[in-house]
């Protein structure tokens, strides 16, 4: 497989390769749109990152470096985002955003087809540093309550580590 060559069009990076194409078949990376491949900005670096993807704006190549800063300008969550995206990557999730929901991420369990299951997590990503009051911690744990999810909280230390905390409702 030769490397996705992708272009950056205001905040989307889309591709109509066909090795996009194939790579959403195989792995789920990007989403279906019309006659490309749609990727957020997590995938995005993550393909780059892995050597699969060169991304353009009109002719100019973008360093992973470049990259990141523009991505930032856009997100500027995206260094507390990356480090769960590529964790839960490296893992063998399917990882997807998860806008629709107010959260970072929606996680498939491994091995699932996103057409056919329900992801199993909602995922709320977060530094090390910064304070959750029980407020916002219900607030998030309805979140994925109503959406029948389990909610997966990602806490990325100063190294870039990630540490998961699920929390999933019970009846006694």
């Amino acid at each position: 497989m030769e490397k996705i060559k992708a272009y950056i069009l205001g905040e989307f990076i889309s591709s109509a390769d066909s090795d996009a194409f194939s790579l959403y078949e195989k792995s789920r990376f990007g989403e279906l749109n019309d006659d490309k491949i749609q990727y957020s900005l997590a995938e995005a670096i993550y393909l780059v990152e892995k050597g699969k993807m060169e991304i353009f704006s009109n002719k100019k190549k973008f360093s992973k470096k470049d990259l990141i800063e523009k991505f930032r300008r856009i997100d500027k969550r995206i260094q507390i985002k990356y480090p769960v995206f590529k964790d839960l990557r490296d893992r063998g999730y399917t990882v997807k955003t998860a806008l629709k929901f107010g959260a970072d991420f929606r996680v498939y369990d491994k091995g699932k087809k996103i057409e056919e299951e329900h992801a199993k997590w909602i995922v709320f990503a977060d530094h090390e540093s910064q304070k959750l009051t029980w407020h916002e911690f219900s607030a998030k744990n309805r979140v994925a309550h109503s959406t029948k999810k389990n909610l997966l909280l990602a806490i990325v230390d100063e190294e870039g580590d990630v540490s998961y905390y699920e929390v999933k409702w019970i009846k006694p």
